[in-house]
């Protein structure tokens, strides 16, 4: 007899619990949640801390600065201007006749001579005319010679009663016209043989010579303000050196004696040092009421004719005096927004930003007009790491000029610039 055992119906939720229970208790799902836990363990222990306060970290050293007193030294005192370089002379170059251009004789942009030939104009009809006005002075001569011949015959019959007073007049009358109309010949020979000189265009200066605006070929008009532009001559030897000054500036230029005849001396744009020496030689005869400035022109020799007109350059003036002075590096005057500030360091050895006036820059040092003293101890290197406020270390250092520059200032006095205010 067969016993049948009755069959037990399994709830499918029950069984997805069974065996979710059973990867639980697999080992490496053991494993994982191991790690899990101790992960959150330390998130947990994280936040603790980060809640009640994490040890402060250790503070920075103050930083090492080296500190030095500014160099005193005895300095040429000069004033300041900006300005630009122009032609001494300027001449555009027009057609003194009319006709077609033939050749031209010169290279553009080079250096010509004053009575270089520049250009040939086709001197044909002018040579035709000269020839014609000296035909017409041959006629008038012969004219003069024939009314001197019958004056002559007619004064000899004047005493046997032969001719007329009237006459005579008439004939000296008739002397005198043909004279005239010989002068008047001769002048037109002149004048046409002035016409074929004027066919070679000549260079009125000495100078650089543009590019030439009318190539062979073309026809031009003479005249000084229609007549047709050739091309233009700058002089470069001399050269002039046009600038600005403030009112201030003349009258303390005016009160020195220093109004004509001081040395000037001009540094280009990239240029360090004021090479190109030259002599103040014009002062307007007015100021300008709309800025306050005046008009002032330097001179300067430029042989070589380097110098040219449009330039920008920095021009100093100088005033004969010297004073002592403060000098600093260039490179410890830092900016401030809109001051200018160098840092030093205090007795207790706290730094502070201290504004001054600067002057120019000579030697790689910088002229401090005003705001620092003689004592004070100025951040020459490591002031990037300066903190005004905030103490620091310091090492003794020394300002020196520019090695090249510093045996030459060590047998006389250092020549700077001062800048006084405009």
């Amino acid at each position: 007899m067969t016993v049948h055992t009755p069959i037990e119906k399994t709830d499918p939720a029950d069984a997805r619990v069974r065996r979710e229970l059973a990867e639980l208790l697999h080992p490496r799902r053991q494993s994982r949640a191991a790690w899990i836990a101790a992960l959150l363990v330390i998130v947990a222990g994280a936040w603790w801390v980060l809640r009640d306060g994490a040890p402060q970290a250790a503070a920075a050293p103050p930083p090492v600065l080296t500190v030095a007193t500014p160099m005193s030294r005895d300095v040429m005192l000069w004033d300041d201007y900006i300005g630009r370089f122009e032609a001494s002379q300027s001449v555009e170059v027009r057609p003194r006749v009319s006709g077609a251009i033939t050749a031209v004789h010169f290279t553009d942009g080079q250096i010509v001579r004053k009575g270089q030939p520049l250009f040939t104009i086709d001197p044909r009809p002018y040579r035709a005319a000269l020839a014609e006005a000296r035909a017409a002075a041959a006629s008038a001569r012969s004219d003069l010679a024939l009314a001197r011949l019958e004056l002559e015959r007619a004064g000899r019959l004047v005493d046997v009663e032969a001719v007329s007073e009237s006459e005579i007049d008439r004939l000296r009358a008739r002397v005198r016209a043909a004279s005239a109309a010989l002068a008047g010949a001769q002048a037109r020979i002149a004048a046409r043989a002035l016409d074929v000189e004027f066919t070679t265009v000549r260079a009125p200066q000495s100078g650089r010579i543009s590019d030439r605006m009318i190539d062979p070929g073309n026809l031009v008009s003479a005249g000084d303000a229609g007549g047709t532009l050739l091309t233009t001559i700058n002089a470069l030897d001399p050269i002039y050196f046009t600038f600005q000054g403030s009112e201030a500036l003349f009258l303390k230029t005016k009160r020195d004696g220093t109004e004509k005849g001081a040395t000037v001396e001009v540094r280009l744009q990239d240029e360090s040092d004021y090479r190109w020496k030259g002599e103040l030689d014009f002062t307007d005869n007015g100021l300008d009421p709309r800025s306050g400035t005046i008009r002032a022109r330097a001179r300067f020799a430029n042989p070589e004719m380097f110098l040219t007109p449009g330039m920008f350059g920095n021009m100093r003036l100088a005033t004969g005096e010297t004073t002592r002075a403060l000098l600093v590096p260039a490179a410890a005057v830092q900016t401030d927004q809109a001051r200018k500030i160098v840092y030093v360091v205090g007795k207790d050895g706290v730094v502070a930003a201290r504004p001054v006036e600067i002057g120019p820059e000579v030697d790689g040092l910088r002229v401090i007009r005003s705001g620092l003293a003689a004592a004070d101890r100025v951040v020459i290197t490591g002031y990037q790491f300066a903190r005004p406020g905030e103490k620091a270390f310091t090492k003794a250092g020394r300002i020196v000029a520019e090695p090249e520059k510093a045996a030459a200032s060590a047998s006389e006095p250092l020549s700077a610039q001062a800048t006084f205010a405009k």
